[in-house]
């Protein structure tokens, strides 16, 4: 007998909060790709934020960029081939440091960040829609991620007795 979509999922657990965090961002590329097909952006969803932040910079080392995103240096690092594989952004060694590289933009991708622009602004009015649905996402992800900063899980949790 096929399992009741009515039944609820044992790993929607409380307890794996992550794991439904990262359903939650998995869901939302996977429905954003088609519209960037739509809209001609070829940068990889996940790589919006990165071609963003070196637009604002202007050039920009990936732990610069890591500072800004809030993201690891690695993570900053393992997008960075795409984009340039892409012709999105170029890589220079900084001349005052060899083993550091800059980053860039190039004309193309200044033309995919006026896209993603576009698209942003189309994308939020879809999202506060949601949100009238589900409630304010956003703000209750933003507000999460202070207060764990603020007090890590480690300093929550009681000790046993």
């Amino acid at each position: 007998m096929p399992a009741s979509t009515d039944l609820p999922n044992p790993l929607d657990d409380i307890s794996f909060l992550g794991r439904l965090a990262e359903a939650l961002s998995t869901r939302i590329e996977e429905q954003t790709r088609p519209l960037f097909d739509a809209a001609g952006i070829v940068v990889p969803v996940k790589s919006c934020s990165l071609l963003t932040a070196l637009g604002k910079a202007g050039e920009a080392s990936a732990a610069e960029l890591a500072r800004t995103l809030g993201q690891s240096h690695q993570l900053v690092v393992q997008k960075c081939p795409a984009l340039l594989r892409l012709g999105l952004i170029t890589q220079h060694a900084d001349p005052a440091d060899a083993r550091r590289k800059i980053f860039r933009l190039t004309d193309a991708g200044r033309d995919q960040l006026a896209r993603i622009e576009i698209y942003s602004a189309r994308i939020t009015g879809v999202y506060r829609s949601l949100f009238e649905e589900v409630g304010d996402v956003h703000r209750v992800i933003v507000k999460a991620l202070r207060a764990l900063e603020n007090r890590p899980l480690a300093e929550r949790l009681a000790p046993e007795t």
